[in-house]
């Protein structure tokens, strides 16, 4: 296409389902940047991190459910192209939640469609994944002529529900507008990478986290394994290039988009090993990167236990108390099975190319991370948290209460029961002690986490205070 870069966009009104996430924040942002008349952006949430720069900039949110079709008809009605990126179940314990990721992801989709055929939009973008060709078979440089996965191979219900949504949205390309009025609906399906970037809130934060607890003690499948990631600025640059590639006015292909119809892999062109990709970040927030490696095989094992316990656990997989799983079989496939696309046929179509290198996308995420980290209570990783609470808990249970295991243990160190009451009474006023210190110093270095680092230090003491004393050198 040969197309101004606002082509489709000034003047016209949009929807972002999912307005108010990662991906959807920002296209919301570069469409008005682009002078797009009205950008709405429809989303479940109240609020995110985006919230206020997005009311700032003159986004109009729509509260509401993707499966309530009234809340869809609200939010796309008068609108001129719909960017559907709206989805549930990517990672996590999501994953786990089956009725809610067929809800949003296929019975969401088939109310955006049927809203846009009442409304007689004429553009839908949708944001779909590789997964709905991949399943755990090696894929090296696979293109759209891929075929789709059968249903029943699928390995998470995510990836299942993608794939039929995607099949909805383009089935319904050409699908005439209710109004009657000769309009027809022009749909495609954009296919990105693994997500990367500044603000990015499922793989990194997660993966930064667990790294964070020292849950991160291996790698999975060999060295030579290779996967796609795509920048923000990348997907969102693809994402407008198919809403232009849907025009139904360009000269010479009158009444037929270029797009229509069609699917599109999207990456910044630079499979890499996962656990090397986040290498650079990981050694950049001084955490520990993986050494050992571990079988696919043996992973898979591991995430199938995590998934039967999780399973058990459904009725709580919302609950704050229930950290995220370990790993799970699907996440297993994403990082142990090599697994990457080109980007031609969107290149050769739309004119798309990578405008973010790989290195200046991970520059530029690091720096955010590390800005995060500094405004962040950090802290040991949870063996340091087990040592430490578990052995207070001990001494001081031992000290006080005669229960005879504790206190037989115990006295097998220190000897006597004065000793043992000594060192129970020297441990908690130490920990008082380190914890009035650690809240004034933070008051001066870190005042926002003045409270977090009291409590922290109050239950680890020295554990947590080197992490304090070092941002107070730092600053």
């Amino acid at each position: 296409m040969h197309l101004s870069e606002n082509e489709g966009i000034e003047g016209k009104a949009f929807t972002v389902t999912g307005g108010l996430g990662f991906v959807g924040s920002a296209l919301c942002l570069e469409l008005l940047r682009r002078g797009a008349r009205l950008v709405r952006a429809f989303d479940l949430r109240s609020s995110s991190p985006w919230s206020h720069l997005l009311q700032q900039s003159g986004v109009h949110y729509v509260k509401g459910d993707i499966i309530n079709r009234k809340d869809v008809d609200k939010a796309l009605r008068g609108v001129d192209c719909v960017f559907h990126l709206a989805s549930f179940g990517m990672s996590g314990k999501e994953m786990l939640q089956y009725g809610r990721v067929d809800d949003v992801n296929i019975n969401g989709t088939f109310h955006v469609l049927e809203a846009c055929h009442e409304h007689g939009v004429k553009r839908l973008v949708y944001a779909s994944t590789s997964n709905v060709v991949f399943a755990g078979n090696q894929i090296v440089n696979g293109n759209e002529k891929l075929p789709y996965v059968h249903l029943d191979n699928h390995v998470d219900p995510y990836s299942r529900s993608k794939s039929i949504a995607e099949q909805l949205v383009l089935k319904s390309n050409g699908r005439p507008s209710k109004n009657k009025n000769g309009e027809c609906l022009y749909t495609c399906a954009v296919r990105p990478a693994a997500i990367y970037g500044p603000g990015e809130e499922r793989h990194l934060p997660r993966i930064i986290n667990l790294a964070k607890l020292g849950l991160l003690p291996f790698k999975i499948g060999e060295p030579s394994v290779k996967s796609d990631w795509v920048y923000i600025d990348n997907l969102v640059l693809a994402l407008i290039l198919a809403s232009m590639g849907l025009l139904d006015d360009i000269p010479g292909r009158a009444k037929q988009p270029i797009a229509a119809g069609q699917p599109y892999f999207i990456s910044d062109g630079n499979p890499v090993n996962t656990f090397e990709f986040i290498r650079p970040l990981l050694r950049s927030l001084e955490y520990d990167i993986p050494k050992a490696s571990l079988p696919v095989e043996t992973a898979l094992f591991v995430g199938k236990t995590f998934s039967v316990i999780y399973t058990i656990m459904y009725p709580w997989l919302n609950s704050w108390w229930l950290p995220q799983p370990l790993l799970l079989p699907a996440e297993v496939y994403k990082v142990g099975v090599t697994h990457y696309f080109n980007y031609l046929k969107a290149k050769q179509e739309l004119g798309y190319t990578p405008i973010t290198s790989s290195h200046q996308g991970m520059a530029a995420t690091i720096s955010f991370f590390q800005d995060r980290k500094q405004k962040s209570l950090d802290g040991p990783t949870i063996y340091a948290w087990l040592f430490c609470v578990f052995g207070m808990l001990t001494v001081i249970v031992a000290a006080l209460f005669p229960v005879p295991v504790l206190r037989s243990t115990c006295l097998m160190i220190v000897r006597s029961m004065w000793a043992l009451r000594v060192l129970a009474i020297w441990a908690v006023s130490m920990h008082v002690g380190e914890s009035i210190y650690a809240w004034r110093l933070a008051k001066r270095v870190d005042p926002e986490n003045a409270r977090g680092w009291f409590w922290q230090t109050f239950a680890l003491g020295i554990f947590s205070l080197k992490f304090l004393l070092r941002r107070a050198k730092n600053k």
